[in-house]
C-alpha cells in the first residue's frame, strides 16, 4: 500500500463560515490539528484552559494570541508558540481578509 503525500494547504473552503479544525495524526498521548481561520477568534470573556501543553505555528495568514495575564503575541507566518497546559489564554483576532493557517500539536 502506498502512502501519498497531503498538503496541509490543499481542501480548504473558498469561505469559512466556521473556523476549519481538522485532526491530522493523533495517538493515546499527542494530537495534531490544522486549523484554519479568517476572522475568527475566541467569544469574548472565554478563555482556553487545557489539560495538555500546546505547540502551535502560524504556517499562513495572520492572528493575534492574548493570555489571561494581558500579554498578547502577535502571529505571522513562521511564528510558533509553546503553551504550557493550563495557561489560560485566547485567540483575540485573526486576518478577516485571508486565511490564517496554523498547525496545533498537544501533548
Amino acid at each position: 500500500m502506498a502512502v501519498l503525500p497531503a498538503n496541509i494547504f490543499s481542501a480548504i473552503p473558498p469561505r469559512l463560515n466556521e473556523e476549519l479544525l481538522e485532526v491530522l495524526a493523533q495517538s493515546p498521548g499527542a494530537r495534531i490539528e490544522r486549523i484554519v481561520s479568517q476572522g475568527h477568534c475566541s467569544p469574548p470573556d472565554s478563555w482556553y484552559d487545557q489539560a495538555q501543553h500546546e505547540f502551535v505555528i502560524v504556517l499562513q495568514g495572520e492572528a493575534v494570541l492574548r493570555y489571561a495575564s494581558g500579554e498578547e503575541l502577535r502571529m505571522v507566518p513562521g511564528s510558533y508558540v509553546n503553551i504550557p497546559a493550563h495557561t489560560r489564554h485566547r485567540v483575540q483576532w485573526t486576518d478577516p481578509e485571508g486565511k490564517t493557517v496554523w498547525l496545533a500539536v498537544f501533548y
